[in-house]
């Protein structure tokens, strides 16, 4: 097999049976599609290429710089075609979470921009974001710039209709699978997939695996979140269904070490979404059925994601406190507050306000007096114990409410007397007119 660019090993990945001894399914045929054999590393390459490949020759012509609004595996993709291609690439994301990959890029030559978004992922009905702002301006013809526009460009989608969803039907000898089951991100892939499969089959059950509320899996969005991805369309979907990142550790580690597969937690979420959801059908089949997941990419680049969570894995002692140990009872029963109570609580109490978002997102606008401590960070404190007296008032705020309600009910729990989640976060505060305050 020889090819002429590496452009043309993009595709044409295997779809491998998983041993039913290690899922358990007795009537069910499981498949992975192997995404995270394509050449820079995972599912994006697809649509990186087939969204770049259309507007090449204009921007070599005029020396534009590509740009995403990525900070993950499309990133890595386009930054690794539009070198190739002699273009520079620039990364603009809120906040990257995932420390390979930013390191990485910039080991691609990318240029990361970190603007100070007001939440965690692009909001295009927020005018008064910088991130939004940004998008937009991109976008208009006549920019500097050939914005690739992963989450409303629909070569997105089309990369996996003339691609992945087909070769799944050819690797079934013609046929669709009774199920499809995609975690969902920017959807280009479960869209696009999902048609081509109804296509040959309407009877084509399509699931969408989401991030529990207030989780992070890399690569998959939340409900609420996956709403604001103009290429979702909630009628792909026979059902959507979340996925904690703990289940998603769980599934990498069965297809790493049970399956031979490399893959990450984005694929771990994705296989045991997949089981779960199936279970409870398999039973009830009187003829053998079909299935397929996608592994969308490889695990070398997400090791201090699982050192974070799980540092038992890699050596480390386990972690104590952790807000994903939470039960739904206890989540449930998370203290919160509403903003104009908040607001009098503010007054009166002078609780000590922990804003948890990212420190872009905080510089932009915060509740006047409040202190920043980036989730991921108070998570580690919380880990050693309450970082504060059982007595200190205190109110959490996130984006929208979900991280915060996590960390107030570990810290009931932990036994601290007073502290409350701003009800729907920062965006709901600055929806009420509260006033905010900017670095």
């Amino acid at each position: 097999m020889r090819y002429d660019s590496i452009t043309e090993a993009i595709g044409n990945t295997p779809l491998v049976r998983i041993d039913p001894a290690v899922h358990g399914l007795r009537n069910i045929d499981l498949y992975a599609k192997l995404e995270m054999l394509n050449p820079f590393g995972s599912v994006k390459d697809r649509a990186a290429w087939h969204m770049l490949r259309p507007g090449l020759a204009g921007a070599v012509e005029r020396d534009e710089q590509v740009v995403e609004l990525s900070s993950g595996n499309t990133a890595k993709a386009l930054a690794t075609l539009a070198g190739m291609h002699g273009l520079r690439f620039k990364s603009v994301t809120n906040r990257m979470r995932v420390p390979e990959i930013k390191e990485l890029l910039l080991l691609l030559g990318a240029e990361i921009e970190e603007l100070p978004g007001r939440s965690e992922c692009l909001d295009p009905t927020d005018t008064d974001d910088p991130l939004t702002l940004f998008h937009r301006a991109v976008s208009q013809e006549g920019s500097d710039y050939l914005h690739t526009d992963q989450y409303f460009n629909h070569r997105n989608t089309e990369a996996h209709v003339t691609g992945t969803g087909p070769e799944i039907v050819k690797d079934l000898d013609g046929r669709a699978p009774d199920w499809f089951i995609a975690c969902v991100g920017t959807a280009g892939s479960s869209t696009g997939v999902a048609r081509v499969l109804r296509e040959h089959d309407p009877r084509v059950r399509v699931v969408g695996l989401v991030a529990h509320k207030s989780d992070f899996i890399p690569g998959i969005r939340t409900l609420d979140e996956v709403h604001e991805v103009g290429l979702f369309d909630p009628d792909t979907y026979d059902s959507i269904e979340a996925v904690g990142a703990d289940e998603a550790i769980d599934g990498m580690l069965t297809l790493n070490r049970r399956c031979g597969l490399l893959a990450g937690p984005t694929s771990g979420a994705a296989y045991l979404g997949a089981v779960r959801h199936l279970r409870a059908f398999d039973a009830e089949l009187t003829e053998r059925a079909t299935a397929v997941f996608i592994a969308c990419d490889r695990v070398e680049s997400y090791l201090s994601y699982v050192r974070q969570r799980r540092p038992e894995l890699l050596g480390g002692a386990p972690r104590r406190n952790a807000p994903d140990s939470l039960t739904p009872d206890e989540l449930a029963a998370a203290p919160s507050i509403e903003v104009a109570e908040a607001r009098d609580w503010i007054e009166r109490a002078r609780p000590l306000v922990v804003d948890l978002r990212g420190p872009r997102a905080f510089a932009t606008l915060h509740i006047e007096g409040a202190v920043n401590i980036v989730d991921d960070l108070f998570e580690q404190l919380v880990s050693g114990g309450l970082p504060f007296g059982k007595r200190q008032p205190v109110l959490l705020t996130c984006p929208v409410g979900e991280r915060s309600a996590r960390f107030a009910a570990l810290l009931t729990r932990m036994g601290h007397a007073d502290v409350r989640s701003l009800s729907g976060g920062i965006i709901a505060w600055r929806d009420a007119g509260a006033p905010l305050v900017r670095d």
